[in-house]
Order: structure tokens, then sequence, then C-alpha cells
């Protein structure tokens, strides 16, 4: 049976700041989903039904919006949530051979989440960062580009020790000789 959540009165307060700066409240929805994913650590359909019901928007509406966006978790995820692009660009790059890569080095496939909790593997559509396929995001935040093997073995440990990866400047192919 599943936990029954809720949200207590800070989180009232906060989801009302959230909805006041918005004209409607459907343009809320978003910044509440990442409201209720921040408390929860996942939106799954109970907390969806609370977010609706605090909203007072239909559950199809939220619903809707989390299985558009896969930075929206339906399940608890691992601390460490490596969102592999296997679109196109990132295809023809390699994106696969990474993904599958990642999948035989943590012992777990995409959509599921190592034992220890600390690591989730999710292929996943496109991040908007074509031209530095293949590519991932961690945890909906860091992006880390131009992936190979080795930089995924760098990414893996600094993770287990706790150290994010920095951010990667990269230049445009029309600056990488100096012209502007």
């Amino acid at each position: 049976m599943s936990e029954t959540k809720s949200f207590n009165a800070k989180d009232l307060s906060e989801i009302e700041k959230l909805t006041a700066k918005y004209p409607e409240k459907q343009a809320a929805v978003l910044p509440v989903l990442w409201y209720a994913q921040d408390k929860f650590g996942h939106v799954d359909p109970s907390v969806q039904k609370l977010v609706a019901q605090t909203m007072d928007l239909p559950e199809a509406l939220i619903y809707g919006v989390v299985t558009f966006y896969t930075q929206f978790y339906e399940k608890p995820m691992g601390k460490h949530v490596l969102d592999v692009c296997t679109c196109l660009s990132c295809q023809i790059c390699g994106g696969y051979d990474i993904l599958h890569y990642l999948e035989e080095k943590l012992g777990i496939k995409a959509g599921e989440t190592t034992p220890d909790g600390k690591f989730s593997i999710q292929s996943v559509e496109c991040l908007g960062a074509c031209a530095y396929a293949p590519m991932l995001q961690v945890t909906n935040d860091k992006y880390v580009n131009h992936l190979t093997r080795e930089k995924v073995d760098q990414l893996i440990e600094d993770l287990k020790a706790g150290k994010q990866p920095g951010f990667e400047s990269n230049k445009m192919p029309q600056h990488e000789n100096g012209s502007d």
C-alpha cells in the first residue's frame, strides 16, 4: 500500500507564492511539479493527484505534463540520474554505445536503479545539445559532453566520490581556429 502524500502549511505557502507569479494556475504547473519532486523525490501517481487537487486542476493535465518531460520522475530514482541522449545526433555519434556501456558498467538497464540507490539510467530524447554529442545530463543539472568510455568512467568515479561534474565550455566549430 502506498504512503499518503501531503503538503504541509509551509509547502502550501510556497506553492501559493509560485502560482501567484502567473496569470493562470495552469501556467504554474511546471514550477509546482518541480517543488513536489524536490519534496518527494519523484512525482508518482499519488504526487500527481496531490498536485492536481492542490492546484484544483484535472489529474489528466498533470499526468500529461509529467509524462511529456523526462525531467520528471514517475518513480523513486537513484541519487544520480544519468539521462543519456539517444536522439539522432547522439545516436550517430555513439549515444547508444555510451548507454550500453553505462548499463554494463553499473549492472543495470535503462529505466533501472542500482541496488545501492546511487545511480539510475534513462534513455532520453533530445537534450538540446546536439553539437556536443554524445552527451548526457546528470540529475536534471549538468551536461557532460563529447562522451567517451574514459569520460564515463571518470564521471562515475567522481559521482561516487561526491564530486559533481563541472561546467564544460565548448567552442562552436567556427571559433575553433581562433576566428570570430
